[in-house]
């Protein structure tokens, strides 16, 4: 997928708008199946497999003994006894290797199949309000699993469509903050799949849309993308996404690490937000420092500069929101919304606030 087409601000508006399309081809897509894939799924993974029902869907993070994140990823339950689980394109190998891992300390006769189809199957992301409108047109019989068609699925739900000479998953999932599907096909339908879509939506104004969009979109959601917000060194816990860590089930990899961070509260936090002033955006890496505010609460010696405070982990200029925004991690005591500090940018200091997620919410 390019990093655009017409043009990141366009394709970002026609999202918001209309419609888009993504290749996302690039991430990986994973089956784990057996008897035992619910059971070995809640123990690889901080969300709860299990209580899926056949055609649902989870957001879930896999995570190492210390609590950092391995990555994060989507659970898709196809079929009574196996499980999609769709994964970032960097980790995706890395991920394979650590549920074989897993897979291999549980026992010889741990009776799990784990399958990486990501080199025979592709995915598209048809985003935004429109996206309704022309959907169902796609596909001429019903769902295998529990639907009609894809407009009855709810939120977070999947079913199987026969398209062509084979079957694609559809889901009603996305990572842009709009209503939307994504589309999980076997590599040779997935050009008909994206010629049909641009037709069947382009009287609705859908448009093809890059990885920049891609991008904006889910900065102004504030939805982690690993390598950013998310690291083997960074828990789901100091993200903010201690609502997918199930503490109350049983033991899981990470666990330990998890309740114990919990309970204590953790040193950093991750924050969205949004320039107040006319300024550059913001981008990963920059360092933030107390703002006028916060550092009349400190004890500072006269010329003493003032700490660090943290670095910002995604930036960007929203196209909906015409200012800067992004996440960062910070010390935690100055993660309160509505709290002030200064990015620097380019040498100098620009000033910020804390707010709440989403930072775009529709009128």
């Amino acid at each position: 997928m390019p990093v655009q087409y017409e043009g990141i601000v366009a394709e970002h508006l026609a999202v918001r708008s209309a419609a888009g399309l993504f290749d996302i081809s690039h991430m990986g897509e994973i089956v784990v199946g057996g008897s035992q894939a619910a059971a070995f799924l809640d123990h690889a993974l901080t969300n709860t497999a299990s209580a899926l029902a056949l055609g649902e869907a989870q957001y879930s993070l896999m995570c190492n003994d210390r609590g950092g994140v391995i990555d994060d990823l989507y659970v898709y339950r196809v079929a009574n006894e196996a499980f999609l689980l769709i994964v970032n394109a960097t980790r995706t190998e890395a991920d394979r290797q650590w549920l074989e891992h897993v897979r291999s300390n549980r026992g010889d006769d741990c009776p799990v199949e784990i399958e990486d189809q990501s080199k025979q199957t592709g995915a598209l992301a048809v985003q935004g309000p429109a996206t309704v409108l022309f959907i169902d047109a796609l596909f001429r019989d019903k769902g295998r699993i529990a639907v009609k068609q894809p407009t009855d699925l709810s939120k977070n739900q999947v079913d199987a469509f026969p398209f062509g000479a084979g079957e694609v998953f559809v889901a009603r999932t996305g990572y842009t903050g709009e209503d939307g599907f994504e589309i999980i096909a076997p590599n040779e339908l997935l050009v008909p799949l994206w010629e049909q879509l641009l037709e069947l939506g382009g009287s609705h104004g859908i448009q093809p849309a890059g990885l920049g969009a891609r991008d904006t979109l889910r900065l102004e959601m504030g939805y982690p993308l690993f390598g950013h917000e998310l690291t083997e060194d960074i828990t789901p816990i100091e993200a903010g996404l201690s609502f997918f860590v199930k503490l109350d089930k049983e033991e899981f990899i990470g666990r330990s690490a998890l309740a114990r961070q919990k309970e204590k509260g953790p040193e950093q936090k991750l924050v969205a937000f949004s320039m107040t002033g006319k300024s550059p955006p913001p981008r990963q890496g920059y360092e933030i420092f107390g703002s006028e505010e916060t550092r009349g609460h400190n004890d500072l010696k006269h010329g003493q500069e003032e700490p660090m405070i943290g670095t910002v982990t995604s930036g960007t200029q929203s196209p909906s929101l015409r200012c800067g925004i992004g996440m960062a991690r910070i010390q935690a005591w100055h993660a309160r919304y509505g709290g002030t500090m200064d990015v620097q940018i380019r040498g100098k200091h620009h000033p910020a606030v804390v707010c709440k997620k989403p930072l775009y919410k529709k009128q």
